[in-house]
């Protein structure tokens, strides 16, 4: 149990590592040969309340930004094929309860998408997720991804 458990720190950690840079804004698309114009959008927003102790209250921020619409897969093979294998292989591992595998993917998913558009990252992606498959590979336990436990018994 104790072997078992010091072999899946590694790859808690780096679930983690990802799902902590997830929230990391992309740069800018640039334009190369070209003068890219600034454009600025100036908003009028509520001024601070006044509550009835006399302190201010910020009025709520708005934001002006979009979010990028990320692609369909990460365009790097070793990271499309760990997503491919996400679910199956981590229920099969054992590595997090069946009610939180959706949720894990959706943040892993989103991570490595939002890397992939980051020139800043993308060399690095494909050496991550080749690591981050092969601490998989080694929390089964020479396990088959298809050998995913039958769901629990709801009685």
């Amino acid at each position: 149990m104790n072997r078992t458990v010091t072999r899946l720190i590694p790859l808690l950690a780096g679930a983690l590592a990802l799902a902590a840079c997830s929230d990391h804004k992309t740069k800018p698309e640039t334009t190369s040969g070209r003068t890219a114009t600034a454009t600025t959008t100036t908003t009028t927003s509520a001024p601070a309340k006044r509550s009835s102790t006399g302190t201010s209250t910020p009025p709520p921020r708005s934001s002006n930004r979009k979010e990028a619409a990320l692609p369909e897969n990460t365009g790097i093979a070793a990271c499309d094929e760990y997503l491919a294998s996400y679910k199956s292989c981590h229920l099969a591992a054992g590595v997090y309860a069946r009610d939180q595998i959706d949720n894990r993917y959706e943040l892993m998913r989103t991570s490595l998408l939002r890397q992939s558009q980051d020139p800043d990252m993308r060399g690095q992606l494909g050496a991550r997720c080749t690591s981050l498959a092969n601490q998989l590979k080694e929390a089964l336990h020479g396990k088959s991804c298809a050998d995913v436990p039958a769901p629990a018994s709801t009685r």
